[in-house]
């Protein structure tokens, strides 16, 4: 850990702070806002498009003017989305919502790619440690995020704009942090430079395709379930704080053991870890599935968290052997584009199963990616076993 990572570090969990405010409130305000019950989580489904939608623009801008400067343009353009959803629930527009959510995913497409600048900022040996380090800045935002949404949701008469009006605020401290990184320099390349293989020689390669697939499903699950817990906990009869307090606590799932997972991917290898992060997602099911009470939501959702985690730093750890340097940021953008892409779907998925078919079968339609990215880990196992036996 050295100041500039800490500083990243810093941003993610900043990052995370608004995404985990954006999920405790924009199901509820697009409930309360919305012609259809169905069409709830649009303002979140709405984040998930502009991020995808974003990718390949974060890519052009990273190219050419470096990390740096890309981080802030998406920060500047997350005060103005914040200050436009602030204006969407006090005006009580549901249309205006929507379109702050997918201007808004303009920074989430910049700061889903923190975690692979984090390991230009230490020596090569610390690659893993350093992504999972960043992810672990995600804590900030399992601490303050559902603490600053209770606390804000009602300090204007209209409900939530006083959240959305708090995340400017957490935008500009995240701006003055990014100040202070010194990123290694950038040198934009020259015309007719070789910009490596094409991107379909890349996602030839079983490594490219496995991690590509673990991450983008293993994302896609969590957000399809947690988009819908806050709906579903009022559809329960639970109160908001219990939402915050269930919310709270999954991202402490997803971002806490960003501390250790590093070491565990160093020691046992990533299969191992992803393969344990499937697993966690089934056991959720299984606890989602045996009711609706308080802990029960706690239990599912943080088991939930924990298996996010493992999937994701392992299938990013995975990812950085399927590039070269000159082809990391179109690879980087090109894995976001596919996370980002499935986001968008399960949260659409998410409002409709949650408020026509109910909490229970939108856990069992969860099995369906889950066995697949199970079947997608088992399968690059047996290729890596093959691959060493030829060796041998």
């Amino acid at each position: 850990m050295n100041r500039n990572l800490l500083l990243l570090t810093l941003c993610q969990g900043l990052f995370l702070t608004n995404n985990v405010v954006f999920i405790a409130i924009n199901g509820l305000v697009g409930l309360s806002l919305a012609p259809r019950a169905w069409m709830a989580t649009l303002p979140i489904t709405g984040y998930v498009v502009g991020s995808a939608l974003s990718t390949m623009l974060v890519v052009r801008l990273q190219t050419r003017f470096g990390r740096k400067r890309s981080f802030q343009t998406g920060l500047a353009v997350a005060v103005g989305s914040a200050a436009l959803a602030a204006y969407a629930a006090y005006s009580a527009s549901f249309g205006l919502l929507v379109l702050a959510t997918v201007v808004a995913g303009f920074y989430a497409a910049n700061a889903s790619l923190y975690r692979f600048a984090g390991p230009e900022l230490v020596a090569p040996s610390f690659r893993e440690r350093a992504i999972s380090l960043v992810l672990a800045g995600g804590i900030v935002g399992g601490v303050v995020g559902p603490n600053l949404a209770n606390a804000t949701r009602g300090w204007l008469a209209r409900p939530f704009v006083g959240a959305y009006l708090a995340l400017i605020a957490v935008a500009l401290l995240s701006l003055l942090a990014l100040s202070f990184i010194r990123f290694p320099p950038h040198a934009p390349p020259n015309p007719g430079a070789s910009r490596g293989r094409p991107l379909r020689e890349l996602a030839r390669q079983p490594v490219f395709l496995v991690a590509i697939a673990a991450s983008a499903l293993g994302y896609g699950v969590m957000n399809l379930l947690m988009a819908a817990t806050p709906i579903a906990m009022a559809q329960h009869g639970h109160a908001f704080d219990s939402t915050a307090f269930v919310l709270e606590w999954h991202v402490l799932g997803m971002f806490a053991p960003g501390f250790f997972t590093g070491h565990l991917i160093r020691r046992f290898g990533e299969l191992p870890v992803m393969m344990t992060g499937a697993l966690l997602n089934f056991v959720c099911v299984g606890v989602a599935l045996s009711g609706v009470e308080l802990m029960q939501f706690v239990t599912a959702l943080f088991l939930l968290g924990v298996g996010w985690n493992f999937l994701y730093v392992g299938g990013t750890t995975l990812f950085t052997a399927a590039y070269k340097p000159a082809e990391k940021i179109r690879a980087q953008g090109t894995m976001d584009l596919c996370v980002f892409s499935t986001m968008a779907a399960s949260s659409f998925a998410s409002g409709a199963l949650i408020t026509s078919q109910g909490w229970a079968w939108l856990n069992l339609g969860s099995l369906v990616p889950l066995a697949i990215v199970s079947a997608a880990l088992v399968w690059m196992g047996v290729q890596r076993r093959a691959q060493a036996a030829v060796a041998s």
